[in-house]
């Protein structure tokens, strides 16, 4: 056997061996929330923003019976239970700033489909500098798992925002992404599934025809985990951006509050299946953060908002340490968040640019 040979030997046989040692039970759930500062992950509810008249929509009453204590680790359980619960005793939350945890965006723009590539490929591509940007020519990690025997068709995403089908480039990558206002007949052979789509096809488009409701993409989201049982789930919510733009700070926090329930219901669920229990790991994150050392920019991000680039990150299930709340000084990117999942789970992912 020539040398060559013997090299290119080598590398099919480690490359077998690599995907040989993926647990063909094993799943994963990625669960994010758009523009979800830290500083309320961290600490509650922000006084100053909930005391000025602009953001609370003049029922500041409302607000502090819900959310408000004078204690910073009662505060930000009373906004987010499940998290400061359950997760914080199973798993792991990043990014505490005040103690020196770091998690930041590598990408130079600070919002949202540069954020969302960098997560979900696992890279920085500066050519990636507008919202609306053409399909991705990087593949991602869902993209990924799709071609791998173990999850071949048993991958879906869901978002709120219709930018997804771009971002994870739904016709290259070979997986459903639904996403915004999308209808996909496949699915309405399930009664449940076509009756939330057509309530979502004829409700009210608060945020126009870009970007659907919470609620639907939630529960379209729950019922294809409870009846197609996927091995890999991507679900994005989007409204703790889309009130944070509009100054609402109250719809802000209900937003954070919901987003923590819904967290916990897949949590649940996932524990009570035994398809799931303990083969389920969940990476729980946000594209970008915003404006805080300014106030009156918590409303923004972007690369000329201060702060803007400052995030966090979970993880609960399968393979992750219970390490609560790390308060070790740290610096994490973006760009690692997907690689640390794929490691955990021996997946050897690496993003390719597709042109």
């Amino acid at each position: 056997m020539t040398q060559l040979w013997k090299i290119a030997f080598l590398i099919m046989v480690g490359l077998s061996s690599s995907l040989a040692q993926i647990n063909s039970d094993q799943r994963v759930i990625v669960i994010t929330t758009d523009g979800l500062r830290w500083q309320e992950v961290f600490k509650g509810m922000d006084l100053s923003l909930a005391q000025n008249k602009l953001y609370h929509r003049g029922d500041s009453l409302a607000i502090f019976n819900h959310f408000w204590d004078n204690d910073e680790w009662v505060r930000r359980k009373k906004l987010m239970p499940f998290f400061w619960g359950e997760l914080v005793q199973k798993g792991q939350i990043h990014g505490n700033r005040t103690l020196g945890n770091l998690v930041d965006v590598a990408n130079p723009y600070w919002f949202s489909y540069p954020g969302y590539s960098e997560l979900l490929t696992g890279q920085v591509d500066t050519a990636i500098n507008s919202n609306e940007y053409r399909p991705n020519p990087n593949t991602n990690f869902f993209e990924y798992l799709n071609q791998l025997p173990a999850f071949k068709n048993r991958v879906a995403a869901f978002g709120a925002w219709d930018a997804f089908d771009r971002i994870l480039n739904e016709k290259r990558a070979g997986f459903p992404v639904i996403n915004g206002y999308d209808v996909y007949p496949d699915l309405h052979s399930d009664p449940q599934m076509k009756l939330i789509s057509n309530m979502l096809s004829q409700s009210y488009r608060v945020f126009g025809d870009v970007e659907s409701q919470d609620v639907f993409i939630h529960f379209q989201a729950m019922q294809y985990l409870k009846t197609k049982k996927p091995k890999a789930l991507y679900i994005s919510y989007g409204e703790t951006d889309e009130f944070a733009h509009e100054g609402a700070y109250q719809h802000y926090l209900q937003a954070v509050h919901h987003f923590d329930a819904w967290i916990k219901e897949i949590w649940d669920w996932v524990e009570s299946n035994p398809e799931y229990k303990g083969k389920t790991t969940l990476l729980i994150t946000t594209d970008h953060g915003r404006g805080d050392i300014q106030k009156d920019q918590w409303k923004s991000h972007g690369k000329k908002v201060q702060d803007s680039h400052e995030i966090w990150f979970a993880m609960i299930g399968a393979k992750v340490d219970p390490m609560g709340e790390v308060k070790q000084s740290a610096q994490i990117y973006q760009k690692d968040l997907i690689q640390l999942l794929a490691n955990k789970l021996k997946i050897p992912f690496k993003s390719q640019r597709i042109e």
